[in-house]
């Protein structure tokens, strides 16, 4: 029989606007099976046409769900995936029942005031500066030096998400889960190395735009996100 959650219907959408400036280097890592000699070691991850920094919406996905995820267990040990509780399943979807995730998340590109800010200053790289390393062997105290690529602090991405609402009764607590979310990774961090000081963000929801034929109180959802 086929799972009822799979037939709702669509009452309309919300777009969630904002923007995410970084107020650290940033790295999020990139394949660098092909690198020439003498490139980087770890490069961030780049868009393949204009080579400037993103942030993969399945990073801000993945990030907002796992900080959500530990934040509601019960236990002093991280849940699975498919013990997340129901209003988590229901804004990031789930396989086991299936659920379609409510929120889709958008690619993040940075802003064009960032585009011209770089446009004036020389990096290490193509919009990216260069941290260099050592993991020290606390054996024989040899050091093993590397090269990251961050983005550079002071970079700013727009940032967009897509809200489908299936159940007008549920969307001000599913608001306030993403509310709850956004408050958390604005005290954690994106990308790697965390622990480090990389990837401490700033996040700002600018609007909160209805799409269809719902009368919802849009100013009030943008308060609550604004929280």
């Amino acid at each position: 029989m086929e799972n009822n959650d799979n037939l709702k219907s669509l009452r309309g959408k919300l777009l969630i606007t904002g923007t995410i400036k970084l107020e650290t280097g940033m790295h999020i890592g990139a394949s660098n099976d092909f690198a020439p000699i003498g490139s980087v070691d770890t490069p961030f991850i780049r868009d393949v046409v204009t080579q400037e920094p993103i942030i993969p919406g399945s990073s801000i996905k993945g990030k907002l769900r796992t900080l959500l995820a530990k934040s509601h267990c019960n236990d002093y040990i991280m849940n699975d995936i498919k013990e997340d509780k129901e209003e988590i399943k229901r804004l990031f979807g789930s396989v086991n029942p299936v659920k379609p995730a409510r929120l889709q998340f958008y690619d993040l590109f940075i802003t064009d005031e960032t585009r011209q800010l770089f446009a004036n200053i020389e990096t290490d790289t193509y919009m990216g500066e260069i941290k260099f390393e050592n993991t020290i062997n606390r054996v024989d105290g040899s050091a093993n030096p590397r090269q990251i690529e961050r983005v550079p602090a002071g970079t700013v991405f727009t940032f967009k998400v897509a809200y489908n609402i299936e159940n007008e009764a549920e969307v001000t607590e599913d608001m306030k889960i993403l509310q709850e979310g956004l408050a958390l990774l604005g005290i954690d961090y994106l990308g790697g190395h965390g622990s480090r000081g990389y990837g401490r963000v700033n996040i700002s929801i600018d609007d909160v735009k209805p799409v269809g034929n719902s009368a919802i109180n849009t100013q009030d959802l943008l308060d609550i996100l604004r929280k």
